[in-house]
Parts: C-alpha cells; sequence; structure tokens
C-alpha cells in the first residue's frame, strides 16, 4: 500500500524565546487584569493577543496592524505551542488589534498597569533602583497639524513636520523604561518632569532617589520639589540661570591661580583608571537655594554647584573656533574681489555692515578684527580729436580682517566648562562621579533611539486615530522593557561567569564580546524551523536542533531550553531523521 507524506514547514525564528520572556515578565496576566474587556470579547484574552503583537513587533521590527494577521497564520504553530493556547489568525486581525489600542489608551487603567509591571520586574529581577533618568524626545509625522501633532521645536531636526512629545524616565544601569508620557508637539518640556517623576515614586515606593536629566530638569520649582520628597538631582545649568558673566567670575580664581582643580579620569565604561592626560578637570562650591514649597511656604536646601571642564569637548570646540574664524577672514577679504555681477562695496559703513553680518554669521564677534578704507586713485585719460585730456578720479573700499590672538586665547580658555547643580554632599557624590553620572546620558537616549529606530519602528506611523498613536506608544514602551532586560540578564551572567559570548556576528564567527545586544542575539535564532510530517494521517514534528550558539544564548536570557522542545512534543515516536546543513 503507498503512502501518503505531507510535510510543512514553518519558520520558528526567535519567537518562542520573545514568548517565554513575556511569559516570565508577566506581561498578558497584568495586562488582563488592569484592561477589562466586554463580554463579547472570545478567543485570545488580550493580554495573549497583545503578546502576540508584542513578538511580531520585537521579531519583525514592524507595528503595522494589517501585517500581524498573515503572520500569525504563517507561524500558528510556533505560536500555539508557545503560548499553550491555540491561536487563529482571526484572534489578531487589524480590527481587534485596534480595539486593544482602545483599551491600552485609558490613561487611568495604563497607569495602574505600569505601576504594576515595574514593581514585578524590579522584584523579578532583583532590581535596586537608585537614580532615574528623564528625557524628552520628539516623533514627526507627514500631518495637518491638529491635536496632539503640532508645530515645535524638533528633535528630528524636521521643524517643518508636525509632531507629538513623548517623555521617557527609565531606570539605571539598565535603562529600564519606568514611565512614559504623550503630549502636544508645542508642549514645554519643562512641565514634564513632575508628573514623570512622581509616576516613578508610585511605583519605586522609595525615597532617596537620584532623577537626572538636561537643563530643563533645573527648573527652580522642579528642583524644589525633589528635594520636598527626599530625593536628589543632578543637572547642567543653562545659559539663563548661569550667565557668560557669571562663568567668567567662578573661572577668574582659576586664572589668578587661586582655585584648585581635581582632575577626572574615566575609562568609556566610567571606572577609574591611571591615564597619562585626564578627561575633565573641575572644582565645587555650595550655595542656599530658595524655591517654592509644597505647603506655600519657602523650600531651602543647600545646592551644591560643580564647575567642570571636559577637556575632549573643549578641544572639539576650539578646532570648530578656529576653523569658523579662518573662514570669516576669508569670506572678508573676498568682499574686496571684483568679479562679474558682484556689487561693488562704495563705503566704509557698508563694508563693514557686510564684514560684521560675516562675523556674526560665524560666532566669531570680538575675535576677527575688522576694519575698511577707502582708497583714491587717478587716472589720466589723453586726449582724443576734439575731446581734451582729463583725469579720471575714483575711490574703493578694501576691508581689513585678522584674528586677534588674545582674544582667540580668551575665548578658547572658557570653551569645555559647564555647571552642574546637585544636593548630593560632596561624599554621596564626589566631582568623578557627577562627570561619570552624566556622561551616562546614552542610556535613555538608547531606549529612545531603539523607540524610533528600526527595533521598534514607532516612526513611520501608520495610524490616523491620536488616541490610538498613544495606546501603540504604551504598548512599544513594554516592547522596550523586553529589548532592556533581555540585554542585561546576558550581560550581568556574563559578567558573573566571567565569560564571554562568541557566534553572534555575522562573518565573525570568533568575535568575543560581554555586551551583547537584543538585536544580535535574536538574530542567532533565525533559521529554525518546525517541520511538520503527516504519513497516513499520523503527524509528527521535528525542530531544527539548536546550535551551542543559539543554546547558551537561552542559558544566558534565562529561559529553559524546553522553550523549543516542546514545539516538537512528539519528536521521540518519529522515524524519520532530518537534517538542514
Amino acid at each position: 500500500m503507498s503512502e501518503h507524506i505531507t510535510i510543512t514547514h514553518e519558520r520558528t525564528d526567535d519567537i518562542p524565546v520573545i514568548i517565554a520572556f513575556l511569559q516570565k515578565m508577566r506581561v498578558a496576566e497584568l495586562i488582563d487584569t488592569h484592561f477589562p474587556t466586554n463580554g463579547n470579547w472570545t478567543g485570545l484574552s488580550l493580554g495573549q493577543m497583545l503578546v502576540v503583537w508584542f513578538t511580531f513587533i520585537i521579531s519583525e521590527g514592524d507595528h503595522r496592524l494589517s501585517h500581524v494577521e498573515p503572520w500569525v497564520a504563517a507561524h500558528q504553530h510556533t505560536l500555539s505551542r508557545s503560548l499553550h493556547h491555540e491561536v487563529l489568525p482571526r484572534d489578531c486581525t487589524d480590527d481587534r488589534l485596534a480595539t486593544g489600542l482602545d483599551y491600552l489608551c485609558v490613561a487611568e487603567n495604563w497607569a495602574e498597569c505600569e505601576c504594576a509591571l515595574n514593581q514585578t520586574l524590579i522584584r523579578v529581577y532583583d532590581l535596586r533602583p537608585n537614580t532615574i533618568r528623564v528625557d524628552p524626545t520628539t516623533v514627526s509625522a507627514y500631518v495637518t497639524p491638529d491635536g496632539l501633532f503640532q508645530l515645535g521645536h524638533s528633535k528630528d531636526h524636521r521643524p517643518d513636520l508636525p509632531q507629538l512629545k513623548i517623555a521617557l524616565a527609565t531606570l539605571d544601569p539598565l535603562g529600564l523604561p519606568m514611565t512614559i508620557a504623550t503630549v502636544a508637539g508645542n508642549t514645554a518640556a519643562d512641565p514634564l518632569y513632575l508628573p514623570a517623576i512622581a509616576k516613578v515614586r508610585r511605583s519605586v515606593g522609595l525615597a532617596g532617589m537620584t532623577y537626572i536629566g538636561d537643563c530643563k530638569i533645573a527648573a527652580l520649582a522642579t528642583r524644589a520639589d525633589i528635594v520636598a520628597h527626599q530625593d536628589f538631582y543632578l543637572c547642567p545649568l543653562s545659559a539663563k540661570q548661569v550667565s557668560a558673566e557669571e562663568l567668567d567670575r567662578l573661572l577668574e580664581p582659576i586664572w589668578s591661580s587661586e582655585q584648585p582643580l581635581e582632575e577626572v579620569r574615566l575609562t568609556a565604561e566610567g571606572q577609574a583608571e591611571v591615564q597619562a592626560e585626564p578627561d575633565a578637570v573641575g572644582f565645587a562650591y555650595a550655595v542656599e537655594q530658595v524655591g517654592p514649597g509644597q505647603s506655600g511656604q519657602p523650600q531651602r536646601w543647600q545646592e551644591r554647584r560643580v564647575v567642570v571642564r571636559s577637556l575632549a569637548h573643549a578641544r572639539l570646540q576650539e578646532e570648530s573656533l578656529r576653523q569658523r574664524a579662518q573662514r570669516a577672514v576669508d569670506e572678508m577679504h573676498a568682499l574686496n574681489k571684483r568679479k562679474q555681477g558682484k556689487k561693488r562695496l562704495t563705503t566704509e559703513a557698508e563694508a563693514l555692515k557686510a564684514a560684521e553680518a560675516i562675523s556674526a554669521r560665524h560666532r566669531v564677534v570680538n575675535i576677527v578684527q575688522i576694519g575698511a578704507h577707502t582708497f583714491g586713485h587717478e587716472e589720466t585719460k589723453r586726449r582724443y580729436g576734439q575731446r581734451p585730456a582729463q583725469i579720471l578720479r575714483t575711490t574703493s573700499v578694501q576691508v581689513e580682517a585678522r584674528i586677534d590672538p588674545a582674544a582667540m586665547a580668551q575665548a578658547i580658555r572658557r570653551l569645555g566648562w559647564r555647571v552642574y547643580a546637585t544636593n548630593h554632599d560632596q561624599e554621596a557624590m564626589p566631582l568623578k562621579q557627577v562627570v561619570s553620572a552624566y556622561r551616562s546620558e546614552y542610556l535613555v537616549e538608547q531606549g529612545i533611539r531603539r523607540l524610533k529606530g528600526h527595533s521598534l519602528s514607532l516612526t513611520p506611523l501608520y495610524l490616523q486615530c491620536e488616541q490610538r498613536i498613544v495606546g501603540l506608544i504604551f504598548l512599544l514602551s513594554i516592547a522596550l522593557r523586553v529589548l532592556v532586560l533581555m540585554q542585561f540578564v546576558a550581560r550581568e551572567n556574563l559578567q558573573r561567569e566571567g565569560t564571554t559570548l562568541t557566534g553572534i556576528y555575522p562573518g565573525q564567527p570568533g568575535r568575543q564580546t560581554t555586551r551583547p545586544t537584543t538585536e544580535m542575539m535574536l538574530h542567532v535564532f533565525r533559521g529554525i524551523t518546525l517541520s511538520r510530517i503527516t504519513v497516513n494521517g499520523e503527524t509528527y514534528d521535528h525542530l531544527t536542533p539548536l546550535t551551542p550558539v543559539q543554546e547558551r544564548i537561552v542559558a544566558l536570557i534565562g529561559i529553559p531550553l524546553e522553550t523549543f522542545s516542546r514545539l516538537a512534543p512528539q519528536l521521540s515516536k518519529t522515524a524519520f531523521h532530518s537534517h538542514e546543513p
């Protein structure tokens, strides 16, 4: 009797890894608890459906609703066995996903869910909350200014496009998102900090946290509120808070050798290391600060101001200044050259005005000395025919420009300096720690880059309804937590073992790293395939065997190998032995 054999293949890739990690984070359970659905909801629960969508977003780097249903159809068996629940394509239609966003965008429910999720992650991964970074960003779109999307100062360098603004607070040292808020694109950044800090306090439930941000967190009311709650801050002061004249006054004792400078030496990771040249120099002083209090009474505290000069930044600024000054001089000398179609300078006032415009454009006022002189010329024109001989007198204006060495030296020694403010004392946060802490600002910026970049692909936006856009941003903040935590757990395990990870760099199988990224580790699982072999009505499953590198990554991120073995439960019964080169 002839046998009827049917073989189908389904790409598994990194799907089981992502779902297992989401289950460890209890994402589906928390969503179902805090976002109750109506009685007509059938099939996968809201939390389970969103776990499938999370997996699609992280695996494919795409948030488009219409692409999820066909993806589920192509990975149905893998999704069903990973979730321990039958998953059908109709569970993840675009209409159903849009309804899920409608649930997520309810601010009160999201606040409760976000708080519970933060507390769960802190407990499960034994995190030690100490430092929080807050940073706003913008998301531009090709839409008409309306509602959340408004014209404003763009961090995407697209001031011509309407935008919305996002405030993200992350936990050091892993950059774990703690809170996220969405406001209109023309909203000032200063008022976003206090609500974000209040949400973090509610999630963490601890006092004594240190909040780090840019100069917008340095608003007096924000600093006073942080002090009133027995917390700490570290932020740079803006040019309005420390004027150029005040900075000159602070630096004057250095030029007169009255103020000693402390040297700071750091490695890229922020660890102290002896090296020839310091990374920064600086000093600190204390001031009495008064701000608005919560009960209407003034809030008083002692603020420590740290004046720091980054030597590398100063060198870059010096190089830029010298280049700008030389370009300005060259452009001013070019005013003297005659050229067809070029307007001639006829008066000294006109010449000085043109030179001053060049100086202002290159930001070298008072560094380039400018002058203008008028020269007279006489030319004798000989007699010709009945025309007598003539003497023609003409005048020309010449612009003179040169770099003033004294002014240049004065400007150079002011480069690279910045004043930071903190209510930490010298013992709790010495100068070296101040420099190291603020230089780690990339931790929150890395999360923003993932949120808006290829990893989570918030931009470009494929939604029109504003409330669903807000829900999508909340959704992607959970996906960002997955990327951050998976990376953190792997790096912590490598550090504890004192080992490295190899085999994750394409074309460089022997390259070692102690700092793998989540994206690189998930890419290693590409190509794992679940094969279903049906012989006379009986089905057998075969899964591509995991490579040593894949097994190593599974162990590093803390999920069991059974995550993959359960995908082929009948493997031991089959008589077929499949092998993929």
